[in-house]
């Protein structure tokens, strides 16, 4: 009856009257079943269950302090289907039936006892365990099929908008580099404004996206050398609607959703005075604010076709300047506990003609200064 049925732990039997035990457990072991455990002492039973794994009990409800109804209630936390109760007893009433189901058991045999009837009751809690454990077991091989899946698709949808942003910076006399470090410093920034881990590496990946409107925007434009006429600086600020619109998504992706904000926001100021929208102080996404510094301070740092490098204190006073102005004054004095790094960044993707000279550069030039 049992041949099929992996057993991981023994089925326990506890009964004050010695007989009863003999009868069920030499039962068990002539259907096959060799790990059985048995006591007559109902305390000494109840403490053997709580501090070993089992597979089945077979309870006897009317026994000595603990009798079986306190059995019951002892192992009330357990697991009902991998660790099945049932009762074998001589009380028949309703009421004992009633009150041993509502504690946990799983089924009621009264005495005297069919033999065959209560191994048929083992065996179909003994298979509806089994049946319950190779279910979890397919759940969670299907649990990680998906896990792998969606992030194989998180990834490739990550790469596919990366590339979108590349693509925009390519059409802006852009390396494609400056949008790494935009979103490196952001990431920097949010650390140390306090925000939550995930929180800073969803901006990271979602600040590199910041000018992807820019796909949208005519090269003679984009690209023009000179200063933009009024309707063209209007044509020029649509990248912001152009960037929300392209990574707007309904499934509400947090890294697009963040990228969609970062995309429209960029461009507004602290003091409401920015495109699109006119958006200020804290209603101008964090994000946003975030991005709009990092974005500025790395474009005045370094040199496009139209404009030399800034220098660092040149830059940095610019951003000083537009405390509160352009730029969020508490973002400002983040950013400002973070400069030696951000610098030391910036100054490794310069052209050499435009890096500060180090010191042993300096040493070439003026022996003095190591003297």
């Amino acid at each position: 009856m049992f041949r099929n049925l992996q057993l991981k732990a023994p089925i326990v039997i506890i009964d004050d009257v010695a007989a009863n035990v003999r009868l069920l457990g030499s039962t068990l072991k002539a259907f096959g079943i060799k790990q059985i455990v048995t006591f007559t002492d109902p305390q000494a039973g109840l403490h053997w269950l709580e501090h070993n794994p089992w597979d089945i009990l077979l309870l006897d409800l009317d026994m000595p302090a603990p009798n079986g109804y306190d059995i019951l209630q002892a192992l009330g936390q357990r697991n009902r289907i991998e660790q099945p109760v049932i009762i074998v007893t001589a009380l028949n009433d309703p009421q004992s039936r009633r009150q041993g189901l509502e504690l946990g058991a799983n089924d009621y045999i009264c005495k005297p006892i069919d033999l065959a009837e209560v191994m048929l009751r083992v065996q179909n809690c003994l298979l509806l365990k089994q049946a319950t454990e190779q279910l979890k077991q397919v759940n969670s091989q299907l649990e990680a099929r998906v896990r792998e899946r969606t992030e194989q698709l998180a990834e490739s949808y990550t790469a596919l908008i990366r590339a979108l942003g590349r693509a925009a910076s390519y059409r802006d006399d852009d390396t494609g580099e400056h949008i790494y470090r935009i979103g490196t410093f952001a990431g920097m920034l949010a650390h140390g404004m306090g925000m939550p881990p995930e929180w800073c590496d969803l901006i990271r990946q979602a600040a590199p996206m910041h000018d992807v409107g820019k796909i949208g925007i005519p090269d003679e434009i984009l690209l023009k050398p000179g200063a933009l006429t009024p309707e063209e600086r209007t044509r020029m600020q649509a990248h912001a609607h152009i960037g929300h619109a392209i990574l707007q998504d309904p499934a509400n992706n947090e890294l697009t959703d963040m990228a969609a904000q970062i995309a429209l926001a960029h461009h507004e100021k602290w003091d409401g005075s920015g495109y699109p929208n006119g958006l200020a102080a804290e209603a101008i996404p964090l994000a946003a604010r975030i991005v709009a510094l990092c974005d500025v301070y790395d474009a005045l740092r370094q040199r496009r076709p139209y404009k030399q490098a800034w220098d660092r204190q040149r830059a940095l006073g610019h951003v000083r300047e537009q405390s509160g102005r352009h730029f969020d004054p508490n973002v400002v004095k983040v950013f400002e506990g973070f400069i030696d790094e951000i610098e030391a960044i910036i100054e490794h993707s310069l052209p050499k003609a435009d890096r500060r000279p180090s010191l042993m550069d300096s040493a070439l030039l003026h022996p003095k200064v190591l003297g």
